[in-house]
């Protein structure tokens, strides 16, 4: 707790990374409920000064000390780090909330998205609270909307996933492939030629320029994906929903950043499109985008940069009155990392304060 101020301590770990940069611009835009703002990274980023509540402050190693007086700690840095370090700042006192994939679904660590299961925040018996992956995140808030009214009983997904969801490195990749590829219109007429050119890889299992990847995460089971598996048992936890049946394909896009989720949702409730589109449009955390005499709906190139998940294209099933399609779109490094940690961290600044 900060003692000039009274209000409590927030250590940023992963501060000089991607997802630590948009935290540190949406600490210095919402509203102030910290008092000292510790920017914590690696060794090798350490005394870089960066801009934080309109003040410049020094990034200090990823030491036990830097937890010290410490009330809340938002991890945002890769799996393995968090779970080295998430532990030790709990044994000095403060509240992790990890961005990572280093806790989700584990014992005793509640999975938290702030518009669908707030009160949950305060059941963390590790001192623990994680925030769910980036896919989960492009489309629990608007579920989470439309299942409080109809009660949500199967899903149906295809992922549009962007490719900064893989890091600096998905990003450098897939610019570099656009480059080698944009002055050439012969290419990818002929199997194997897009292949040929683009070279490196980088992350992905096949060139994402020009073309579009059925992949993301590792293999898991019977065929299907680490990112396919997470949606499913994410969803699950975050809605309370433990037998809901869900089945995703994740599909990795030649998009620098904001996810897009092609959703077929059955309730148990019919379900009228007017109604479901009023639902949407007074749910926090949800804007509505859709009109289609004019062609209004949501894409990566429009959301990116915002805060909300967008929905749009809604429609009643054909053949089925209890489901719905719908498209959503959201920001993944912002609601889909940054932002969802950083609402929950104000949960729990919020019970300190208080």
């Amino acid at each position: 707790m900060d003692s000039t101020s009274g209000l409590p301590t927030l250590a940023v770990v992963g501060a000089t990374g991607a997802v630590g940069a948009v935290l540190l611009d949406l600490l210095s835009t919402r509203r102030d409920v910290y008092g000292e703002i510790r920017l914590v990274g690696s060794k090798e980023s350490a005394g870089r000064t960066l801009r934080v509540r309109g003040r410049w402050a020094e990034t200090v190693a990823l030491t036990p000390e830097a937890f010290d007086g410490v009330d809340i700690a938002a991890f945002a840095v890769p799996a393995r780090v968090a779970a080295e370090w998430a532990p030790v700042a709990v044994e000095r006192g403060a509240v992790v909330v990890d961005g990572s994939g280093a806790f989700r679904l584990g014992p005793d660590v509640p999975l938290i998205v702030p518009e669908v299961n707030p009160d949950q925040v305060r059941e963390r018996p590790r001192g623990i609270v994680a925030s769910p992956g980036c896919t989960t995140l492009s489309m629990i808030v608007a579920l989470g909307a439309l299942h409080g009214r109809y009660g949500l009983r199967e899903l149906v997904v295809a992922s549009y996933e962007a490719a900064s969801a893989a890091g600096r490195d998905g990003v450098d990749t897939l610019y570099a492939q656009l480059e080698k590829v944009g002055g050439d219109r012969a290419l990818g007429n002929r199997a194997g030629d897009i292949r040929g050119v683009v070279g490196d890889l980088g992350p992905f299992p096949a060139p994402l320029a020009l073309n579009v990847v059925p992949w993301t995460g590792a293999h898991a089971s019977a065929g299907w994906t680490s990112g396919e598996m997470a949606v499913r048992d994410e969803t699950r936890e975050i809605l309370g929903l433990p037998q809901l049946k869900v089945a995703a394909t994740c599909v990795r896009v030649p998009v620098v950043t904001a996810h897009s989720v092609a959703v077929h949702a059955v309730f148990q409730e019919r379900v009228e499109q007017r109604e479901a589109q009023d639902v949407l449009a007074r749910s926090p955390g949800v804007v509505l985008c859709d009109s289609p005499e004019t062609h209004e709906f949501p894409t990566p190139s429009d959301v990116v940069g915002t805060d909300p998940i967008w929905a749009g294209r809604v429609r009643r099933s054909l053949d089925d009155p209890h489901a719905l399609d719908l498209f959503l779109c959201g920001d993944n490094l912002r609601k889909g990392a940054a932002l969802n940690t950083a609402q929950i961290a104000e949960l729990v600044a919020a019970e300190r304060a208080g």
